[in-house]
């Protein structure tokens, strides 16, 4: 098999799960960090000349992160494209174990195992929390409804306030945010970079958490770490 990843998430379980399948990535595939492959561009802007010189028998994608267009001009030259839809915990396990087998690798390595594992008992906020949680300034963007990162911060009991909202990632301006009045507002590092320096000085008064974007956005060998990664983090945030 000859694989060309264009979502970071899904790079990283093929590169660990199946060595030497992945001949091309994205530019933003970053993990496994000593992933050496030709990169073909960004995930909304793959340089489709690029992906077709590496004659790959499947390239991987997903409907959120990738363009149809994009998909549409690799499917019209011939190549096989498998998409992937992720909205939710149990939903990005299936998948996963989807895009194991078409590459050719055990649908259920160990990784995956041990994070379906780690996702079956999670630790959970007793009692529950609200939370806003952006994942863009200039202008203000958050998690709204039906998203994978929001299902994440469900299972460890903390509940976003737009997650009603019509919009999957709806633009709401800063004063509507504050005015929402969670319990913490979740800053991560991705796709936006949030830091201690650039984030919560918008939230005054309110706790912060700073989280890694792997492991909230992510579905890939960083969910088995994720619940406790991402729970520590926010229980460090509202003590």
């Amino acid at each position: 098999m000859r694989v060309v990843s264009l979502v970071p998430s899904l790079t990283e379980a093929v590169a660990v799960s199946a060595p030497g399948v992945l001949v091309g990535a994205t530019d933003w595939c970053t993990h496994p960090a000593d992933l050496d492959v030709p990169r073909v561009g960004g995930t909304k802007n793959p340089k489709a000349d690029r992906v077709l010189a590496l004659a790959p028998d499947l390239v991987i994608a997903n409907e959120e992160e990738n363009r149809a267009p994009d998909l549409d001009a690799l499917r019209s030259a011939g190549v096989e494209v498998l998409v992937t839809e992720v909205r939710d915990v149990p939903q990005a396990f299936r998948e996963l174990a989807r895009v194991l087998d078409a590459c050719g690798a055990d649908p259920r390595p160990a990784w995956l195992r041990d994070a379906e594992a780690a996702w079956t008992r999670p630790p959970v906020l007793d009692p529950r929390r609200t939370a806003v949680v952006p994942i863009w300034r200039r202008p203000w963007m958050v998690l709204g409804r039906d998203t994978f990162a929001g299902d994440v911060l469900a299972r460890l009991g903390v509940d976003h306030r737009c997650a009603g909202h019509a919009d999957r990632y709806p633009r709401i301006p800063l004063d509507e945010l504050r005015a929402a009045a969670p319990d913490v507002v979740v800053l991560p590092d991705e796709p936006y970079r949030f830091t201690a320096d650039d984030g919560p000085e918008s939230f005054e008064g309110l706790p912060c958490a700073l989280v890694s974007g792997r492991h909230l956005t992510w579905y890939g060998p960083s969910l088995a770490e994720a619940p406790r990664v991402l729970a520590e983090a926010l229980r460090a945030a509202l003590r």
